[in-house]
């Protein structure tokens, strides 16, 4: 019951803030006429989030209610497979991310190399389609090697999927190298380029200044800082994924509601920094946000911005 409220709770949060960025996206395609190919990654990061909140609630919601499975076990490995596929989405949606950016931050002397990111960054919306065909592809064979059942027997546990023998344990390997491994690796050498490149430059903005004044970046940094939180964030998730894996597949223990949880958690804190990362986002939530609050300011004075309140001067010695 506890996660279940948690989720829910992180859930409102998070469909909240990707429903904020998906309307300033559009506003920016309405004034540019056409998608920035950084839009085009955020628009669809933020529809695969939105998505799996929505998802794997219902799939909480159903667990819960339908403690005696009475609803059918294939509804609830569909709904499973669903999620899935989703978080395989998420995984690498927010890999080709960072990967973009580093393309545009880091410039590479390697001809070949080169090319490739060319091909890849001007087809960025076909990418985007690719890695979500990619994830319900590559998910689809859990209904055929993974079972809902604990042993032959035994009840049905409709709440996770565990390996069906050899096969089944071969496929989880394979789904937890190609939707957290690999593009973690991916997003760990974006960040390490990314983190090169920004020392090599700060030197030579150091070097050309002669030492008087520090390197000033601007949105460079801001880029920056959005593309390192985003990997150390999946870091973190990276590791807590594995264990629960480990737990579902290894001690034969249902994990799937702390799966869910930790997915909505990463989701709702890689929105954010998302936000952060985007200069007019930024700005204009915070703009909202004033206000909200100087529209509830005469309702309840608690909620007042301090820098809306006049100073209090000091009073005059006699």
């Amino acid at each position: 019951m506890f996660i279940w409220l948690l989720t829910g709770l992180i859930g409102v949060f998070t469909i909240f803030f990707n429903l904020y960025i998906l309307l300033m996206s559009l506003r920016t395609y309405r004034q540019n006429g056409h998608w920035i190919p950084s839009e085009t990654i955020i628009a669809a990061l933020t529809l695969v989030n939105g998505a799996h909140q929505v998802v794997s609630y219902l799939f909480l919601t159903l667990d819960k209610m339908d403690t005696q499975c009475i609803v059918s076990e294939h509804l609830i490995s569909t709904l499973l497979v669903v999620i899935y596929s989703l978080k395989f989405c998420i995984m690498w949606t927010t890999a080709f991310l960072t990967f973009y950016y580093s393309t545009k931050l880091v410039i590479e002397p390697i001809h070949c190399y080169t090319k490739v990111q060319e091909a890849i960054l001007k087809h960025v919306t076909t990418v985007v389609l690719l890695i979500a065909l990619c994830a319900f592809g590559s998910c689809l064979p859990m209904i055929v090697v993974l079972t809902n059942q604990r042993a032959e027997g035994d009840a049905y546990d409709c709440g996770t999927l565990r390996p069906k023998g050899f096969p089944g344990l071969v496929y989880m390997g394979y789904y937890l190298l190609m939707s957290d491994i690999v593009p973690g690796l991916l997003m760990a050498k974006c960040s390490i380029s990314i983190s090169v490149h920004l020392a090599i430059h700060l030197r030579h903005m150091k070097a050309s200044a002669n030492g008087f004044h520090g390197p000033k970046l601007g949105s460079e940094m801001r880029v920056i800082r959005m593309n390192l939180g985003l990997v150390a964030i999946f870091i973190l998730f990276l590791v807590v994924d594995l264990y629960v894996h480990y737990m579902n597949v290894v001690e034969n223990k249902n994990a799937m509601p702390l799966t869910v949880l930790f997915t909505s958690f990463y989701t709702a804190v890689s929105t954010l920094v998302l936000i952060y990362g985007r200069k007019t986002f930024c700005k204009e939530l915070l703009l909202q946000f004033r206000l909200v609050l100087g529209a509830y300011a005469r309702a309840c004075p608690c909620l007042k911005d301090p820098e809306d309140q006049p100073a209090v001067s000091a009073a005059p010695g006699h």
